[in-house]
């Protein structure tokens, strides 16, 4: 009779909503943090929201972002690191904070293997080499003789040392066997002022940051860094089509800090795919120029692997380090 009792109760307390003593919640049951170590307004930020809304959506908390830029995306890198392992931090990233930063950089202050636990990669980013409307070379053949016949005559902005579009450039010296001169700014909007202004001749700039440039004619789109060419730029080729090997993109993914329960990875890797799904996202992917990844924690970390790898070599080879 006791336990009937008992069983009638817990019953009552579900029906009206109420956990047993003891039980556990579901996962999430507060607002969850989405830590951008990039600046407000940038592609990664504007990805970040667009997925965050999504999330909040379907898992009835909000996902509150927060910016937390500064030091190549390694001071809102470390900070999520530190935050509990607990489903409720979780850091929105590019890869060249998490694949590059801990080659560049003598100390990022995290490990991005050790650290972290994968949830899943949303999108990639290519970028484009991009030339004033002046320059010699009307495609990337042309480009690719010019240079080679040319040694150390051409230059190229950069964001600055150690940035992407930095290493893209010393990727295609060295699987191309080319010899451009690299001209670092801090940031790449006074970069790209300057080759706009016809100061610089070349940069590599991402798509959704140079698109309207090169539809309005300001600048000439000769490759992309992807490993196939984008739709929105179908007549541009890879850069991988003439020089073999060559590849590097920029991929937005969502971490969490190492030993976040699994039951949490899962409720947000399950979300983020239903939100990728969704008709509206592909769309306002498509807008930004974003190619959709979906990643699952297994290939995230694999990715990862891969590119640590491939930045590893490719700042050895440029020489680039930032204390």
């Amino acid at each position: 009779m006791a336990l009937k009792k008992l069983a009638a109760v817990l019953a009552a307390a579900a029906s009206f909503g109420l956990a047993a003593p003891g039980a556990q919640a579901a996962y999430p049951d507060k607002p969850v943090t989405v830590i951008v170590p990039q600046a407000a307004g940038g592609t990664n930020d504007i990805v970040a929201r667009i997925i965050s809304e999504k999330l909040a959506q379907q898992l009835g908390q909000p996902f509150v972002v927060q910016n937390k830029p500064g030091a190549g995306g390694n001071i809102g890198t470390v900070q999520a690191a530190r935050e509990a392992a607990d489903g409720y931090t979780v850091l929105f990233t590019i890869s060249s904070a998490q694949a590059i930063n801990p080659a560049i950089y003598k100390d990022p202050g995290f490990d991005p293997v050790k650290d972290f636990a994968p949830v899943a990669a949303v999108g990639s980013v290519p970028n484009a080499l991009c030339v004033h409307p002046s320059f010699p070379a009307k495609s990337l053949k042309e480009f690719i003789a010019l240079v080679k016949a040319n040694p150390g005559k051409y230059q190229y902005a950069s964001a600055g040392n150690g940035t992407l579009n930095h290493l893209l450039g010393a990727m295609l010296d060295e699987k191309g066997g080319l010899k451009l001169e690299h001209i670092p700014y801090r940031g790449v909007a006074p970069g790209m002022a300057d080759v706009l202004g016809g100061q610089v001749p070349i940069i590599f700039a991402s798509l959704p940051s140079s698109i309207a440039n090169i539809q309005a004619g300001k600048l000439r789109a000769l490759g992309v860094s992807t490993r196939q060419r984008n739709p929105a730029l179908p007549d541009v080729p890879a850069i991988g089509e003439q020089i073999p090997g060559y590849a590097g993109e920029l991929w937005i993914a969502m971490y969490v800090p190492r030993d976040t329960p699994k039951a949490a990875i899962d409720s947000l890797y399950q979300a983020t795919q239903k939100a990728l799904a969704s008709e509206d996202i592909k769309k306002k992917f498509a807008e930004l120029g974003v190619e959709m990844l979906n990643d699952n924690p297994a290939q995230l970390a694999q990715r990862l692997d891969d590119d640590l790898k491939l930045w590893a070599d490719i700042v050895k080879s440029s020489g680039a380090q930032i204390n």
